[in-house]
């Protein structure tokens, strides 16, 4: 039937008028923009390569982290012997490799039967004449902990550049050790590499009571202390030296929350908060230990060393260090995301300027612009009236893919440009096989009327199968690649779906509506 329901034209102009709506924050002047509800209304959401931004390519210092696997490994078989009372020598700890030797030979087999309770990670030779043992990591460990390593990283690398607030970037492993990292729109690099670059690996350590903060230090400290330097220099050097017990009160890995936030002396503080496990053990240190400073450990300085001055049984606390507001909130994203199992160092950096952005959307406005002119041009001279109203469906098809890509927010790239003229190219396909069909009904003598209904309906079925097919080839695409790929994947799918609406719905309507209007008794088509 050409007569539409009321209800069908009501949910056309509706969808339609909600398109438009989606479009404008991409029209309007910068000076309009501030009055939109962004939370509804944004703007596309444009790739590196069209709004520029920062593309860098770090390598994952696994080594460094094996090596302290390997470490805590050795040591947790040397507390688990001196438990039993096996007293061992000469320990010696290398990249790849651990020798120790044993005080009284006699223990060779029990030792070697406490030993094999780690043998999934480790492989154990003794040589029985001396009493040396030699410890290696299993290749299959080494192997496995790498992996971990790199996989922990990707996550890391990804919670702290969401935290940054920027949107779709790519952030994927390249070889053995190597992360790429795509940020679209970054105004600042070094923001980015200050965040990356950082370990963020915190700890909570005592002050030794016997060397308070700002007093002169030994050369040699005793095996339970470490110095460490504070963040504030002075002339290029740290204000203090803090000599600290080795050991760990709390971790930052019992963080759960950390923010950015204004003291009563109106001055950047992070708060955090600890979990369960975390509070109690911090809760029963700041108890026992009244008057005390308690450091703040931060890759290997300190930033801040507060005085204890009563409990802290709720499990969260605020810590001071000078900052300021982006410093703050720089360092309570890195606590949230969670340090980083091991070291990263940028190997390249590459920024994609707004101007290159700038040309490549130039030309696709002027490659969609022609293929536009063209198809309509095309649609005119070979059907005329009908050919005209395929064109508005065709105008209404580009402004629902810029609404839908507006409201999803999908990351609108290069690849995506080309999704979209090559869906301004598929969008008449449906109504050239539409027109087709009618012309071939009144070849067969039918009245205009009845060519019509009798086309839109023996087409259907051609119609959403070659769509159909498409859009599943397309589905594939975006589940199967990644970056533009997807971008690609995305325009096309979206151009799918409305394209069919456009010429199903659209064009039926307004071919209808003037069939009807003007009660046709010939159709020159």
């Amino acid at each position: 039937m050409l007569q539409y329901s009321l209800w069908k034209k009501t949910t056309i102009i509706v969808i339609c008028l909600l398109a438009i709506i989606f479009v404008l924050p991409n029209i309007l002047p910068h000076q309009i923009e501030k009055y939109t509800p962004t939370d509804y209304l944004q703007k596309l959401n444009l790739g590196l390569d069209l709004q520029g931004g920062g593309h860098l390519l770090l390598h994952v210092d696994s080594h460094a982290t094996l090596d302290e696997f390997f470490s805590s490994r050795v040591f947790a078989i040397r507390r688990e012997l001196r438990t039993r009372r096996i007293g061992i020598t000469d320990l010696v700890i290398g990249k790849d490799k651990a020798v120790f030797r044993l005080r009284d030979r006699k223990h060779i087999d029990k030792a070697n039967n406490i030993m094999m309770e780690f043998s999934h990670d480790i492989t154990i030779t003794v040589n029985p004449d001396n009493g040396v043992f030699t410890i290696k990591l299993r290749p299959e460990a080494l192997l496995e902990r790498h992996e971990s390593v790199i996989g922990q990283t990707l996550e890391v690398v990804r919670r702290r550049i969401d935290a940054l607030g920027t949107k779709e970037p790519t952030i994927q492993r390249q070889g053995k050790e190597r992360i790429i990292v795509q940020v679209p729109g970054v105004q600042d690099p070094s923001q980015l590499k200050r965040v990356l670059g950082q370990t963020a690996k915190m700890t909570f350590h005592f002050v030794s009571s016997n060397y308070p903060p700002g007093s002169p230090l030994p050369s040699v400290l005793p095996n339970n202390i470490t110095a460490y330097p504070s963040t504030e220099e002075i002339n290029g050097q740290p204000e203090f030296i803090y000599a600290l017990d080795n050991e760990v009160i709390v971790s930052g890995d019992q963080l759960v929350d950390a923010q950015a936030t204004i003291d009563i002396n109106n001055q950047p503080v992070v708060s955090f908060r600890f979990d369960v496990d975390g509070a109690r053990a911090f809760g029963n240190a700041t108890q026992n230990n009244i008057d005390r400073f308690l450091a703040i450990l931060l890759d290997g300085k300190v930033i801040s060393a507060p005085r204890i001055r009563a409990a802290i049984l709720g499990g969260s606390g605020i810590i001071e260090g000078g900052f300021t507001v982006q410093s703050a909130n720089e360092l309570a994203t890195l606590l949230r995301a969670g340090a980083l199992p091991a070291p990263i160092n940028i190997l390249e950096e590459r920024s994609v300027g707004p101007g290159l952005g700038q040309d490549s959307i130039d030309a696709g406005k002027i490659a969609i612009t022609i293929g536009f002119i063209v198809v309509m041009i095309y649609m005119i001279l070979s059907y005329g009236v009908f050919g005209m109203m395929a064109n508005i469906a065709l105008i209404v098809n580009i402004v629902l893919i810029i609404a839908a890509l507006s409201l999803l927010q999908a990351t609108l790239t290069l690849p995506g440009i080309a999704g979209i003229v090559l869906t301004v190219g598929m969008a008449v396909d449906a109504n050239v096989l539409i027109f087709e069909r009618i012309r071939e009904e009144i070849y067969r003598g039918r009245n205009p009327i009845n060519a019509i209904e009798t086309g839109y309906a023996r087409a259907m079925t051609t119609i959403i199968d070659s769509n159909l097919t498409t859009l599943f080839a397309a589905l594939c695409l975006f589940a199967l690649g990644s970056g533009p790929i997807k971008g690609f994947a995305v325009t096309l799918s979206i151009g799918i779906v409305s394209s069919m609406f456009s010429a199903i719905m659209i064009t039926r309507w307004m071919v209808g509506a003037w069939a009807l209007r003007y009660n046709m008794k010939i159709l020159n088509l």
